[in-house]
C-alpha cells in the first residue's frame, strides 16, 4: 500500500509576490535552466496517471513517448519560443553578445555559422534569388521575400505606438527604437546620436565634405546614394510624383509638396 502524504495548506499557498520579485536574476536563470532539464526527462519517458478504482490508490505507469506529443523552448530573456532546444541555444548566443563567427574577408563577425556562409555570398558575388518583376538579385531568399512586397505595394509590419507601417519587419523594429528612445550610434565629432548605423554614416560624410557618390551621365556628385539615385530619375524622366490638382509631375515628393503650395493660395 503507498502511503500519500497530504497537503497542508501552507503546501498550497501562492509564493508571496515579493518573493517572486525579489528573486535575483541567477536565480532565475537557475531554474530556467533546470526547468530544460525537466523536459528532457520527459522526452525519454511520458508518464501517465492511473486511478486504481477498486483500491482507491493511485499508480503511475510509465511509457514510451508519443510522436504527437508537441513541446516548445521559451528564452527567459525575451520570451522568443523554439520547437527545438538547438534553435534556443542557438538565440541564447544573441544576449550574450557573442559573435564566434568571423568573415576572413572584412572581419565581419556573427552570432551564427549560417549567418557566416549567406554573407560570404556577397564577396563571391553569388546572387541566386532574382526578382521576377524588376530582375533585381538577392543573396538570400529572405530578402528577395521582403523585396515582393515593394512591387504588391503590401505593408504587413505595423508599429502598435503609432500605426505607421512597413514593408520589412527589420525595417518595423528600427523605427520602434524611436518610440524607445534608443540611439546607439553617436557621432565622434559633434556627439550627435542615431538610431540606425546608416543614418551615422550618411552624417558623418557633412563632417568630411566629402561626396563619393558621382553621376555617370552629367557627373555631378553627391554626399548620399540617395540623392543620386533621386537625380538619376531626371536623366532617366521618370517623374513618379504627380499632383492631384493640375497633373504636373515631379521627380522627387519634396518638389511636389512645395508645388501643392501654389494651389493652396
Amino acid at each position: 500500500m503507498m502511503f500519500v502524504r497530504e497537503e497542508s495548506e501552507e503546501d498550497l499557498r501562492e509564493p508571496e509576490p515579493w518573493r517572486i520579485k525579489h528573486k535575483e536574476h541567477g536565480g532565475l536563470k537557475k531554474v530556467n535552466q533546470e526547468i530544460l532539464f525537466l523536459n528532457e526527462v520527459k522526452e525519454k519517458y511520458q508518464c501517465q496517471e492511473v486511478r486504481n478504482v477498486t483500491a482507491g490508490e493511485r499508480s503511475v505507469s510509465c511509457s514510451i513517448p508519443k510522436t504527437e506529443v508537441k513541446r516548445s523552448f521559451s528564452c527567459f530573456e525575451c520570451g522568443n519560443i523554439y520547437k527545438q532546444k538547438e534553435g534556443l541555444k542557438k538565440h541564447m548566443i544573441i544576449h550574450s553578445g557573442e559573435k564566434p563567427f568571423t568573415c576572413s574577408q572584412c572581419g565581419k563577425t556573427f552570432t551564427c555559422n549560417e549567418n557566416l556562409k549567406n554573407h560570404m555570398l556577397n564577396h563571391a558575388g553569388i546572387k541566386p534569388f532574382i526578382c521576377s518583376q524588376c530582375g533585381k538579385s538577392f543573396t538570400q531568399k529572405r530578402q528577395l521575400k521582403d523585396h515582393m512586397h515593394i512591387h504588391t505595394s503590401e505593408k504587413p509590419f505595423t508599429c502598435s505606438q503609432c500605426g505607421k507601417t512597413f514593408t520589412r519587419k527589420t525595417n518595423l523594429k528600427k523605427h520602434m527604437l524611436i518610440h524607445y528612445g534608443v540611439k546607439p550610434f553617436t557621432c565622434s565629432q559633434c556627439g550627435k546620436s542615431f538610431t540606425q548605423k546608416g543614418h551615422l554614416k550618411n552624417h558623418l560624410v557633412t563632417h568630411s565634405s566629402e561626396k563619393p557618390f558621382s553621376c555617370c551621365q552629367c557627373g555631378n556628385t553627391f554626399t548620399r546614394k540617395t540623392h543620386l539615385e533621386n537625380h538619376m530619375l531626371i536623366h532617366a524622366g521618370i517623374k513618379p510624383f504627380p499632383c492631384s490638382q493640375c497633373g504636373k509631375s515631379f521627380t522627387r515628393k519634396a518638389y511636389l509638396e512645395i508645388h501643392m503650395l501654389s494651389h493652396a493660395g
